[in-house]
């Protein structure tokens, strides 16, 4: 194969130089290939890295709003009501963050003392129930050493909330730990935030044990479908038939009971965002 002449003149007119290829192509040694415009040698520059993107996943802007206090009460799902308190909720959002979390999290709390100007005080304990919708109904509480706090989160007084530990149980509701023995609600009040990064959010499959009856509730009954506590070690056989009896197996068959928000909460999603791109 011959090289093209036309290519090898305009070559040697450029005042480069080139040398022919097994290929019998020529291949240009110019000097501006190699060098920077003040004669050193030009740096390498790695190539940027690639920006994974995994849309089967919300981004954190939206991730950071999906909170269940801003869907209504089944019953309510569209009242004005719910309308202006959400407008309200964003605004708070605007000016303090608040992580995504639910029951099981360790978190820190900050909030002003009404009763003492200029000062504040820090709470750390484990979230056993989120319950509520709206504004002023979504409240927290945390026990700590049998002392239980409930907080309203939109309240004007909390400055901070920090996720301190994500980890969740077994069961969406703590409650029962008002009356397990206290060291599975304990926690370390000077404890550092423990970093996830990319990894799944851990279950504990724990189960506590409770102090002895009587309790404050009948965690026992189907109703509250509690799995964190082995009810073997505190029901007798004659116990265990009652609980059989107070089961109500064809309610999860109840298409009724059902709350379907998918299309109201999509409905809400596209509400809040357009909230928060107003300045």
């Amino acid at each position: 194969m011959r090289a093209c002449p036309a290519v090898a003149m305009a070559a040697v007119r450029s005042g480069s130089r080139a040398f022919r290829g097994a290929c019998g192509r020529y291949f240009s040694l110019s000097v501006g290939h190699f060098t920077s415009q003040d004669g050193e040698p030009a740096k390498f520059k790695p190539p940027p890295k690639p920006e994974i993107i995994d849309h089967s996943k919300p981004d954190a802007r939206q991730r950071k709003f999906l909170s269940p206090e801003f869907i209504p009460p089944r019953g309510r799902t569209d009242p004005f009501k719910y309308y202006l308190e959400r407008r309200d909720m964003v605004k708070r959002r605007k000016s303090i963050n608040i992580p995504e979390f639910y029951a099981g999290h360790i978190l820190s709390i900050t909030a002003a003392d009404p009763y003492d100007n200029g000062k504040s005080s820090t709470f750390v304990g484990i979230c056993i129930q989120r319950k509520g919708s709206g504004l002023g109904a979504t409240l927290e509480s945390f026990p700590f050493k049998g002392v239980e706090m409930c907080y309203e989160l939109y309240n004007p007084l909390i400055q901070e909330i920090k996720v301190l530990k994500l980890e969740k149980r077994l069961d969406d509701d703590l409650m029962y730990l008002r009356d397990a023995l206290p060291e599975y609600s304990t926690v370390d009040v000077n404890m550092e935030p423990v970093i996830l990064g990319t990894k799944e959010v851990h279950v504990n499959k724990m189960q506590v044990k409770m102090k002895p009856k009587p309790w404050s509730k009948r965690w026992e009954h189907p109703k509250f479908n509690i799995k964190g506590i082995d009810f073997d070690l505190y029901l007798t056989e004659r116990d265990k038939e009652r609980v059989e009896g107070w089961r109500k197996p064809w309610i999860e068959f109840d298409m009724m009971k059902e709350y379907d928000t998918s299309e109201l909460e999509m409905k809400i999603w596209k509400e809040v965002d357009a909230e928060l791109k107003k300045k």
